[in-house]
């Protein structure tokens, strides 16, 4: 069993940053593929980045490349999110996702994901 925990969302101006992370618990963290989704209101849960169990591999949505990077840290257990550039349209609850599928397509989707964490709210104002 792995448990998320999302911190690090907040209030900022457009073209801010912001630095999510997400503890996990779990001696086999190190092991799954993780990923950032994120839902704005009325909106489906949308995939945002994925990163390798290595860290050695990362993807992203259109949406955000250039702008977001994905890592994490296996010696501490947690995942991070450096979300830079925010515009409005960033609005949303970030969910940080583990996957047991080692195929990255699969992992650009909600399917792919078996343990969630609970969400922490980015709010980009104009």
């Amino acid at each position: 069993q792995v448990q998320l925990v999302e911190s690090g969302g907040g209030l900022v101006q457009a073209g801010g940053s912001l630095r999510l992370s997400c503890a996990t618990s779990g001696r086999t963290f190190s092991a799954y593929p993780m990923g950032w989704f994120r839902q704005a209101p009325g909106k489906e849960r949308d995939f945002v980045a994925t990163i390798s169990w290595t860290g050695g591999n990362t993807y992203y949505a259109d949406s955000v490349k250039g702008r977001f990077t994905i890592s994490r840290d296996n010696a501490k257990n947690a995942i991070y999110l450096q979300m830079n550039s925010l515009t409005p349209e960033d609005t949303a609850v970030y969910y940080c996702a583990a996957s047991k599928d080692l195929v990255v397509s699969r992992r650009y989707s909600r399917s792919g994901y078996d343990y969630w964490g609970q969400g922490t709210q980015v709010t980009v104002s104009s």
